[in-house]
Formats: C-alpha cells, sequence, structure tokens
C-alpha cells in the first residue's frame, strides 16, 4: 500500500508508483485530516483509476461535497457512476446535487431502496441499477449485495494487485460480517477494510472482539473513520500500528490495482 496527502496547494507526498493506480479520496467525513475541507457528519469517496470513476456514498449534503471536490481538484463531470451503501441521508443527501451536476451516470443501490427514491435518479436523467445479492458490477468491482435484517446495507469491493479493497458505508450489519461476506463472494484476502464502522459507544469489550474477529481474517490494513467513534479508532491504532491507514477528510490513499 503507498499512502500520499495531497495538501491544498496539491501537493503530494510519496507518490505512487507505476503502473495501474486506484486512488482513493475521501471527500466526505466527519473524522477531519486535511486542514482547508469542510466537514460534515457523513461519509464519501472518491475511487479513481478504473475503468469507471465511481463516487461511493455522497455525505449528508451536495454543496460541502462538491465544494470538498472542488478543493481536492476533483471535477464531478469525470464521475461515471455512483454507490450508494445505504439509505440513511448522510450517506444520500449529496446526490440530488451531485445528479444536477452529472447525470450521466449509473447508481447503484440496494434493491430495497423505495420506488420514490428510484424515481428522483432516473428522473434527472441518470441510470438506476437495484443490487440484492452479491455480484461484480464492472471491471474489479463487485457489491457484496444487500446485508442486514434492519438496516439494509451493501458495501463495496475493488479488487486490486494486492487484495481485496473493501468500503463501507456505516456497517449496521457488522463490520466482521462484512469483511466475511466479500471475502466468500470473491475467494481472496483483504487488504484494506475503510469506511464507518458503526462502533461509536460500543463498549470496549465488544470493540475488542470485533478487532479480535477481523484478524482473525487475516485483514491487512484498516482505515476506520466516520461512525466509528474515537475510542475505537484509537483501539484499531494500537492493533493494527504501521497498518493503520488513515481515512479521515482529504485523506489520500493509493495502492497498484494491477
Amino acid at each position: 500500500l503507498i499512502m500520499t496527502i495531497t495538501t491544498m496547494d496539491g501537493s503530494v507526498v510519496r507518490a505512487a508508483g507505476p503502473k495501474s493506480v486506484l486512488r482513493l479520496t475521501v471527500v466526505f467525513n466527519n473524522v477531519p485530516h486535511v486542514p482547508g475541507l469542510t466537514e460534515g457528519w457523513g461519509f464519501s469517496c472518491h475511487v479513481a483509476g478504473l475503468k469507471k470513476t465511481v463516487l461511493f456514498d455522497t455525505g449528508a449534503g451536495g454543496r460541502v461535497l462538491l465544494n470538498n471536490m472542488m478543493r481536492l481538484n476533483l471535477d464531478v463531470n469525470e464521475i461515471d457512476a455512483v454507490f450508494i451503501s445505504h439509505i440513511h441521508s448522510d450517506h444520500t443527501g449529496g446526490l440530488d446535487a451531485l445528479l444536477s451536476h452529472r447525470s450521466a451516470v449509473d447508481v447503484f443501490i440496494p434493491e430495497s431502496f423505495p420506488l420514490p427514491f428510484r424515481q428522483a435518479i432516473t428522473g434527472t436523467g441518470a441510470q438506476v441499477t437495484r443490487i440484492g445479492t452479491g455480484r461484480k458490477l464492472m471491471e474489479n468491482v463487485y457489491s457484496t449485495g444487500e446485508m442486514g435484517d434492519g438496516m439494509i446495507e451493501q458495501a463495496m469491493i475493488v479488487d486490486t494487485a494486492k487484495g481485496l479493497v473493501v468500503i463501507t458505508g456505516c456497517a449496521h450489519p457488522g463490520i466482521a460480517f462484512i469483511a466475511e461476506k466479500a471475502m466468500a463472494l470473491t475467494g481472496k484476502r483483504i487488504h484494506l477494510l475503510m469506511g464507518g464502522f458503526h462502533l461509536a459507544g460500543m463498549p470496549r469489550s465488544e470493540i475488542q472482539a470485533v478487532i479480535n474477529r477481523l484478524r482473525a481474517l487475516g485483514i491487512e490494513k484498516v482505515g476506520p473513520s466516520h461512525c466509528t467513534g474515537e475510542s475505537a479508532m484509537a483501539l484499531f491504532r494500537q492493533a493494527w500500528g504501521d497498518n493503520f491507514v488513515e481515512a479521515g477528510l482529504g485523506a489520500v490513499i493509493e495502492l497498484l490495482l494491477s
């Protein structure tokens, strides 16, 4: 894994090597990282380097999302697809504003999303792809499919030269369960697990049990943020050490795709 930070003046520390590079940029988050960006409760990650550029979730509001993208030199008109993890507004709130600027996209949503939500998307001219069971969406990209009994959620999987990159919105079905689902679907190990882990407010013993379960799965690197909670993030940082990846707002993570 090659981690880089893009500063507000556009300079890059530790640029990635040659070949095809996957570049993940956190564009909406309540966890700060790069100064000069607007924080907000929610999550969104720009995924570039694939044949199609994907925006994972859209945060809670379009103004903040688009402003942060502009500050990070990311062009909204280059987005080809939007992957929505679940229906909570802190992950879907920026979608309307995004589609008003860029409607020539395919929006991947869980199959159980209500009809009015789907109609609002198609009304902009965008395409909707409903995801039920886990499957391949495009080259190198998969969905875990719908998971959970209460809040239904899907996670995005990117197959890279180092292993799987799994991006979660809030991990309502359980972060360890999601990791297991991604590995079972692809038959591959996870190189990086990042996003919201939904552990805020959990007792330390329960957080430690989740960490132990993820360690047993052999997950190499973790980048928790958003709804993970400060206490849980500290425990993850301690457990993974140098393999803890900063995934707050403005963080840029690069690794070889192939």
